[in-house]
Order: C-alpha cells, then structure tokens, then sequence
C-alpha cells in the first residue's frame, strides 16, 4: 500500500509502562498475540534485534506457545548486520535460536536477511521478497500489519543511525546502509515502510535507557532517527518498564 502524503494522520505515541521487565515482557507478548488472532488471514511481522526483544521472543517460545497462531504469521526482520546467520552477531540466528527452533513455525513463514552477502544485494534480494509476499506494485510500501522496534543509545533505530545514508531514502523499501560508528554495512527497513506499518511498537528496558526515552519522547528538537517513526494511518506503541520511563515527565 503506497502511503498518500495528501491524506496523512499520523499517529501520536501510546505510552505503557509496566513495573517490571517481566510485567513488560508478559504484555507485549500478550499484545502480539491478540493482534495475530484478530487478524483474518495472514499475519506480518518485523522482528528487530537486541537484548530487549529476545526476552520477549522467549516468552512467545515457551509460556505462549500454545497461544499463537504460528501457521498463519510470517516472520520478517527490521534490519540485520552485515554477518553470515551463524555468527553470534545475527539477528537472525538470535531469532532462531531463541523462538523459531522451539515453536511448529514453517520454514516458509521466515524472511532473514542475507547478512553474508554483499548489503546492498542483500538488501536488493529483501525488497524483491516484500514484494513478492505483500502483492506490490511499483511504488508501493507494504504495509506490515506490527513492527517491533528498538532503540539505542544514540536514538538509532533498526540500522537507521544518525547521520547515514537511509535516513533520507524515501524511496527504497530496505537499504544497505554504511554505519561508520561500527565501520560497517547494515541491511535496514527504511522509514517509508515503517511508516507504513499498522502498527508500531518500541520495546525499551532498563534505567540505563531512561535518558534517552526522555530525549525521543519530550524533546522534539534532538532529532533523532526513533523520533521520525510515525506510522501514517497505524498506531504507535512505546512500552516500556519503570527503569526506562523514569525520566519521564508525563
């Protein structure tokens, strides 16, 4: 679906804080699977990488199990490192390792990137696959029905860090993006298809990102890359615990 700038509502951030990681883990879980039953049919969605997101994973592998719909969602990523799918660095095997190996998901419902390959083929061969799945037309964005998001400490979010060359792409669905922090490539989702997402949720945890959370969500002049993720026509979710909201004025 290509996202018309004519008609556009964008979303203002739902903000959740839960008393504790667990309590955190156990909701987004718990918010995953509601969407994936209430939807009719397929279910998309882009899992991002981390330390945060892999608690949630686990959930979803172990107490959820039985709780998800495994054979109707289709599993994406929001970005990937530059790494073959073995390395300890793949967003992809963190995934595998932690849900997909442990749940009745097919093998066909799992979209990695190809982090071995060169990043802009790479991410040439993603965008072929989106389009493929989601029915695309030129110039059309899909439109994932949930995006998991993370944050970092710089306000990067999936590989879009500040000052690189996606964070400009209006046009591309997925870029091979140079990070010079890390002196490397990323394959990342651009903004126009998170954007584009049904629904969008940051997961954040710990006091370590309070300072942060407080820079994205009360001070719009940083200019941050998670400050430019507003789903046009979808939701915006930002949970998160006690620790991570603390510097919160609201």
């Amino acid at each position: 679906m290509a996202a018309d700038p004519k008609y556009e509502t964008l979303s203002r951030p739902e903000i959740r804080v839960l008393p504790s990681p667990f309590e955190l883990f156990h909701a987004a879980a718990d918010d995953f699977i509601a969407q994936a039953v209430a939807k009719n049919g397929k279910f998309s969605v882009a899992l991002s990488g981390g330390s945060t997101p892999k608690s949630l994973y686990s959930r979803l592998a172990t107490e959820k199990r039985n709780a998800v719909p495994w054979d109707k969602v289709y599993f994406f990523f929001g970005d990937e490192r530059n790494v073959p799918p073995d390395n300890p660095e793949s967003n992809y095997r963190m995934a595998h390792e932690v849900m997909f190996s442990k749940v009745p998901v097919s093998a066909d419902h799992i979209f990695r990137m190809r982090g071995e390959d060169d990043a802009e083929q790479a991410a040439s061969a993603y965008e072929k696959n989106l389009g493929s799945f989601f029915g695309l037309k030129p110039g059309e964005f899909p439109r994932f029905d949930l995006i998991f998001l993370g944050m970092g400490p710089d306000g990067h979010t999936a590989s879009l860090f500040p000052d690189s060359a996606a964070l400009n792409e209006t046009r591309r669905l997925v870029a091979g993006n140079w990070v010079e922090k890390f002196k490397t490539h990323r394959i990342t989702l651009t903004f126009p298809v998170l954007n584009n997402a049904a629904c969008v949720t940051f997961l954040t945890s710990g006091p370590d990102k309070a300072p942060m959370v407080h820079e994205v969500l009360e001070n719009p002049a940083a200019n941050l890359p998670c400050q430019r993720v507003h789903p046009v026509n979808g939701r915006l979710i930002w949970m998160m615990d006690q620790g991570a909201a603390s510097q919160l004025s609201r």
